[in-house]
């Protein structure tokens, strides 16, 4: 744990932030008041818990809110750029989400060096947030553990703190999304419901579809957040609130990603040893050539790759996307 007090980020963020929390999504004047202290304060429903900025591109925080009834409250890392504390400059930043059964920390833990490795020298800001066991980025239908409304903190919460407290663009093109598995759907799901605020989305063996095979995407979120996080409560509800699903379904909003760069991974050899490795990839597979097909006959450039193996992100399709992200997005 560290110190209450930075006074020299501090008065680097005062400088510089003040633009990019004025043109924050939503709340406004509650995001342009937590500029004004620096980063690591509240604002945006958010009450900062615990922190730690003293690795120079890694910061850490842990957050009180009404959105997520969790004792310990859900986490986030800022993962900065090498420069971010001398240039003084603004940056685009990337939204990127965990699997299931993952957390925060997932992405730095990832294969041949993490995050850290794979944005060494890009001038863009990477944040990494809590979404659940098995959240499914979403505000599900019940729950028996009280608030888990990851849409909320997310996007309504969480998005405009970063912005009030970093120096990033709070505009679309500033923005990209970007998961793994369950973060791949979170992020396209994202794309869809919220279209005027990312430029770029990415699913690295996300699913992008809840109705294909008979709604098996939709069935395995019902059924994996009322074992891991909702103690019985659901996503989607049973029977499934068919509004809700249609809502998050990527499948049925081709027209939200049009120009928008869209990037997608799926493996096309699991483990057939590996019952919860083959049993998502292959969904996967599935679900990312309909969405391909659907995006080809609404003319809607995308970049898809199949590659040997399984259920894991790919640290080079990783720094691949990473690249194309930031030749997308508004430049520092």
């Amino acid at each position: 744990m560290v110190s209450e007090h930075h006074p020299t980020r501090r008065g680097i963020l005062k400088a510089v932030g003040g633009l990019s929390a004025a043109m924050a999504l939503g709340g406004g004047s509650v995001v342009a008041t937590a500029s004004q202290a620096g980063a690591a304060d509240g604002g945006a429903g958010l009450r900062v818990k615990e922190r730690n900025e003293e690795d120079p591109r890694m910061w850490y925080y842990r957050f009180e809110t009404d959105a997520i009834g969790w004792d310990i409250g859900p986490a986030v890392n800022v993962l900065l750029p090498d420069d971010y504390h001398s240039s003084g400059r603004t940056y685009p930043v990337l939204y990127l989400f965990h699997g299931g059964l993952g957390d925060f920390m997932e992405w730095d833990r990832a294969a041949e060096g993490g995050i850290r490795a794979y944005t060494a020298g890009r001038p863009l800001i990477v944040v990494m947030p809590d979404g659940g066991q098995a959240g499914w980025y979403s505000d599900p239908v019940s729950s028996n553990v009280g608030p888990r409304n990851w849409e909320t903190f997310h996007m309504h919460q969480l998005l405009p703190w970063i912005e009030g407290n970093f120096r990033t663009y709070a505009e679309p093109d500033g923005r990209a999304v970007a998961g793994f598995s369950m973060g791949g759907f979170g992020a396209l799901k994202y794309a869809v419901k919220y279209p005027d605020r990312f430029a770029s989305v990415s699913a690295h063996s996300g699913p992008p579809s809840l109705r294909g095979d008979l709604g098996a995407v939709a069935h395995w979120a019902n059924v994996s957040s009322a074992v891991k996080d909702l103690a019985g409560g659901t996503i989607y509800g049973e029977p499934w609130d068919e509004a809700k699903v249609s809502a998050d379904n990527p499948m049925e909003h081709i027209e939200s990603f049009r120009d928008k760069r869209i990037f997608l991974v799926a493996g096309t050899s699991p483990d057939p040893t590996d019952p919860f490795g083959w049993g998502n990839e292959t969904e996967v597979l599935r679900g990312q050539r309909e969405f391909k097909a659907a995006l080809d006959g609404a003319g809607i450039r995308h970049e898809s790759y199949e590659d040997g193996g399984g259920h894991f992100p790919r640290p080079d399709r990783v720094r691949a996307d990473i690249e194309g992200i930031v030749d997308r997005l508004r430049k520092a």
